[in-house]
């Protein structure tokens, strides 16, 4: 473990400052560096591992930083929130990792196979990789190929619970955004997973005996995580937009109407949790926006896209029929639909940027 403690003895020697003006970067800091005393080091962190299935129950990570690194031939699960988790120089390996605070990164990582919930997604000297991802902003790729991306789809019943502890929405995610920071002139090194795949057929359920004890599901209707279509190409010219705004039970109605979109075979395209302002209301919502802006007081809004044919009406059905105690924001007709979802996520995408 080279990297986590080779610079202890320079440590002693001189100080943050001065290795700054000689150009040297400091140490590398860990959450438990300032909690030696209280934690053992070892419970977050697993290294030369091989052929073997191991990891760690909700509640045994509470939130730390992790480090996983030279593990060939294992299946990795992280059943609990974190702070960070950084994976190096692993091989042929299956890693679930549950939700991450901060960033996720991959570094000279070969045919592994991952699910993983994050605030940022990195890999830099990857090769031939195949993830699940949940990612709050533009995932990253670097001098990384044969990349395969898919929509997280993972269910356990501490999974909802430790989003919100990571400071994760369900609904922001940008798995299929990803940006190249080394493009090859040739090909592309990075592709989507075949809509329809499953994560359990890349990393299987846990087999040994304390891990089985997580009750995990991968069906699509019981994902924690919405399960959106992301860039791929839509099937319809048509699309809905859908805004629920803050209350009791937003999250509950959000995901109700998906449910019941999904019966008719109308596909989610993407979704969205974000703050809005009134003005913002005015250059989203337009001439409805005066029904909207009180709402907006009461905390973030969540927004869906739905494709195919006919799907504002089949919006508009079910909004009224379902949800008659709550103020809705539905796409009026099918010429202005567009329009509203260009709208909302154009605004949504720079809010996010900033």
């Amino acid at each position: 473990m080279g990297c986590l403690f080779s610079r202890k003895s320079k440590g002693k020697k001189q100080s943050k400052a001065a290795a700054e003006e000689e150009g040297e970067e400091s140490p590398k800091q860990y959450s438990w560096d300032n909690r030696a005393k209280e934690i053992d080091v070892k419970d977050y962190m697993l290294v030369g591992l091989k052929d073997q299935t191991l990891g760690r129950l909700p509640g045994k990570v509470a939130g730390e930083q992790f480090v996983i690194e030279e593990c060939e031939n294992c299946n990795i699960y992280i059943f609990d929130h974190s702070a960070t988790i950084t994976i190096d120089d692993c091989t042929n390996c299956r890693i679930f990792l549950g939700p991450t605070k901060g960033s996720v990164f991959f570094r000279k990582c070969v045919d592994c196979k991952c699910v993983v919930a994050c605030q940022q997604f990195r890999t830099r000297d990857c090769r031939k990789m195949d993830v699940f991802l949940c990612c709050a902003t533009q995932p990253i790729i670097e001098s990384s190929t044969g990349m395969k991306f898919g929509c997280f789809q993972y269910y356990y019943p501490e999974l909802g619970y430790q989003f919100k502890d990571a400071g994760l929405s369900i609904f922001n995610n940008n798995w299929s955004n990803i940006h190249d920071f080394t493009p090859a002139s040739d090909e592309n090194n990075w592709t989507l997973l075949a809509e329809g795949t499953v994560p359990h057929d890349y990393v299987p359920l846990p087999d040994s005996e304390e891990l089985k004890a997580v009750r995990i599901s991968t069906e699509l209707n019981r994902s924690i995580v919405p399960v959106t279509r992301g860039q791929r190409q839509k099937s319809s010219e048509e699309s809905c937009l859908v805004v629920f705004f803050a209350g009791d039970y937003t999250t509950a109605n959000a995901r109700k109407l998906i449910d019941e979109m999904a019966t008719k075979d109308f596909a989610l395209v993407q979704t969205k949790e974000i703050s809005m302002r009134p003005d913002d209301a005015n250059r989203v919502f337009k001439d409805k926006a005066a029904d909207f802006i009180p709402l907006l007081q009461q905390g973030p809004v969540v927004a869906l896209e739905f494709n195919g044919d006919g799907v504002v009406d089949a919006c508009q059905n079910v909004v009224s029929s379902v949800f008659t105690a709550s103020k809705v924001f539905v796409s009026e007709n099918k010429s202005s639909a567009s329009q509203d979802v260009d709208n909302f996520y154009n605004y949504a995408e720079i809010q996010m940027g900033m």
